[in-house]
């Protein structure tokens, strides 16, 4: 009889914990939205640099999953070629290509990140690199703003 009333006793305190577990707030507050969708600021222009600064990497159109990556900054070549600076993976398996879309006014490069072909299915080293790629124009660069399309 005394263990019936210990087990009685341990369900009527697991139920009221249970039911205290999904009560309510009394908080009558509106609540913040802080999901990702409600981020309202644009992120900063790239800098531009005295030179480029990361392992240089080389246009490749075949990577695999390509996805636009970001670039943190960019450097003067020459009249009619940048270099811009990024964070990717090791050049081993991992490369990069840009696309340069040029107006009288500015110059955006979506550049893109993803597996190179040739690393398909290959076990890879999960590194950070700093990387630099030279993208040339079609006209000089002059006083043109150069932006990140990621």
């Amino acid at each position: 009889m005394n263990r019936r009333r210990i087990s009685l006793a341990a369900v009527a305190l697991l139920l009221g914990l249970a039911v205290a577990g999904c009560g309510g707030s009394d908080d009558d507050g509106a609540q913040q939205n802080t999901s990702p969708g409600a981020i309202t600021s644009a992120p900063a222009p790239p800098s531009e640099v005295a030179q480029p600064q990361g392992q240089p990497f080389t246009a490749d159109p075949t990577i695999v999953g390509a996805h636009p990556i970001p670039f943190t900054s960019w450097a003067r070549v020459a009249d009619d070629k940048i270099a811009v600076n990024f964070q990717t993976g090791a050049p081993e398996c991992y490369g990069v290509d840009a696309v340069t879309t040029e107006t009288d006014t500015t110059v955006t490069v979506e550049l893109r990140g993803g597996t190179r072909a040739d690393a398909v299915g290959r076990m890879c080293v999960m590194i950070a690199v700093f990387g630099t790629m030279e993208i040339p124009l079609k006209a000089p660069l002059g006083d043109r703003a150069v932006l990140s399309a990621a």
